[in-house]
């Protein structure tokens, strides 16, 4: 039984990691003066986070982000969305499994996962391009966590509702 449902988890993880590639890929903004773009890839980030906890949350969000640059022709950023979104699938999944239960617990992880995404992101444009650009992506890095976070949390109420997971 419980091989069974290891198994499980583990598709509905890989299936989770490739939403994650269709979201980031699909739905997405180019923001020319932070040489990237706003995409939904957050979305599968928190949903495996909240869904399977910080362990798939983590898998999810660093390969998922890693792989989104490689395919979209980012490349020089793979490590640093490897580290940002692993990272905020980490910190949201392990907030959201101790504190998930209230509207407070739901809204701290998604938060808690934007804040260390950007901080990341932060990093990564002032080293690789200059402070200024990592001040300009403050803005739409927030934005893309946020609005990923919320259809992640609609998304898990209709998960839970029929005990996917």
């Amino acid at each position: 039984m419980e091989s069974t449902f290891r198994l499980r988890r583990s598709i509905i993880a890989a299936m989770l990691l490739a939403l994650t590639l269709v979201l980031g890929r699909f739905f997405l903004i180019p923001i020319p003066w932070t040489h990237g773009n706003v995409n939904l890839c957050d979305a599968g980030v928190f949903i495996a986070a909240m869904l399977l906890g910080p362990g798939a949350g983590t898998i999810v969000g660093g390969f998922g982000g890693m792989f989104l640059d490689l395919i979209s022709g980012f490349p020089q950023d793979a490590l640093f969305s490897f580290a940002a979104h692993g990272l905020e699938g980490f910190i949201s999944g392990w907030i959201y499994k101790k504190y998930g239960n209230s509207t407070w617990g739901k809204w701290t992880a998604v938060l808690a996962g934007t804040i260390v995404m950007i901080a990341i992101y932060f990093i990564c444009n002032t080293v690789m391009y200059h402070v200024i650009t990592g001040f300009l992506s403050l803005g739409s890095n927030f934005i893309q966590g946020m609005i990923g976070g919320i259809v992640a949390l609609i998304v898990i109420r209709q998960l839970k509702k029929h005990h996917v997971g």
